[in-house]
């Protein structure tokens, strides 16, 4: 990969990780903050200190992020974290100036756009902004910190989604809110914990379903005598590989080549289009695939066992 594409592919996440960071500020400080919907991450869990101990919300809030980012370097590497670091300052302003805009001055309070007693409603569309921009920032290699290192660095050695690990890790802060006094009486806890599920399951399948949505792969099969003008266009201009195979067709009884192409599936409108322009004629087949696993793709997530433990063992 040349120095110059390398420099182009990081511009281009910090520009869709600003641009994830910003839908999620639209998303937390117009639709949820203004109704005080309990939601999990790190601020969620330095909520539940503060009302616990006293301590400060800030400052559990650092030490957390400062003990994630630790693990992070570790296990993710100098790259993510130093996305990660970017993220959680770019989103602490964005926070603070997005607060003071939705904040009216002469009462002191957030502005509710959807007017009084909409709390059910903001909780659905503001979810949706904040489940979508997680899956924009985590489709380009960066985090918002918190929980987020966590789900990352569960998600890069086992089989799990993103939104399974958020999941049960938010389960587990907003369910504390139950044992904490000073969130009222019985019942106004069990509110703001049924409130808190319904905003970490909604968040949560939009950010799996947008991250699924954006790595589904495609197969194409190309049957074509321009095969190697096909193969060389798409080797060259979208850097895909090709596998040529031999086929031998039942009813002209000729050989024929069959071009093998696996793509992502929002590079199937580009591959089409190219395929037509050399030759129009061409019989190509789309199917779609449950996984690809390698270069270029997802990588295997499947622990494998240890032989020598295994022969130490025996």
């Amino acid at each position: 990969m040349s120095i110059n594409k390398a420099v182009f592919n990081e511009v281009k996440d910090y520009i869709f990780i600003t641009l994830g960071l910003m839908l999620y500020t639209f998303g937390w400080c117009v639709f949820l903050l203004p109704y005080e919907i309990v939601t999990g991450g790190v601020t969620g869990l330095s909520a539940v200190v503060y009302y616990a101990s006293g301590i400060r919300i800030e400052n559990t809030y650092l030490v957390i992020n400062v003990m994630l980012l630790i693990v992070a370097l570790k296990i993710l590497g100098l790259k993510f974290m130093l996305k990660t670091i970017y993220a959680i300052f770019a989103l602490y302003f964005m926070l603070k100036y997005a607060q003071l805009l939705m904040t009216n001055p002469a009462t002191h309070k957030f502005y509710q756009i959807l007017g009084p007693n909409q709390a059910f409603m903001s909780l659905v569309i503001g979810c949706c902004f904040t489940g979508t921009s997680l899956a924009i920032v985590f489709l380009n290699n960066g985090s918002t910190g918190g929980t987020d290192i966590i789900a990352a660095c569960v998600n890069k050695y086992y089989n799990l989604s993103l939104g399974q690990v958020l999941i049960f890790v938010d389960l587990c802060i907003i369910g504390s809110c139950l044992f904490i006094p000073e969130f009222g009486d019985w019942m106004a806890r069990s509110y703001k914990v049924v409130f808190g599920l319904c905003t970490m399951v909604i968040e949560n399948f939009m950010l799996d379903y947008v991250m699924n949505s954006r790595r589904q792969s495609v197969q194409f099969m190309v049957f074509s005598k321009k095969y190697q003008e096909i193969a060389n266009a798409i080797g060259t201009q979208m850097e895909h590989g090709v596998t040529i195979l031999d086929g031998h067709g039942w009813y002209t009884g000729q050989d024929v080549k069959v071009l093998c192409i696996l793509a992502r599936k929002s590079e199937s409108v580009t591959m089409q289009r190219l395929i037509k322009m050399i030759d129009p004629n061409a019989f190509v087949s789309q199917s779609a695939v449950i996984g690809v696993y390698g270069e270029g793709f997802d990588s295997i997530k499947v622990r494998i066992k240890n032989k020598k433990k295994e022969e130490t063992a025996g």
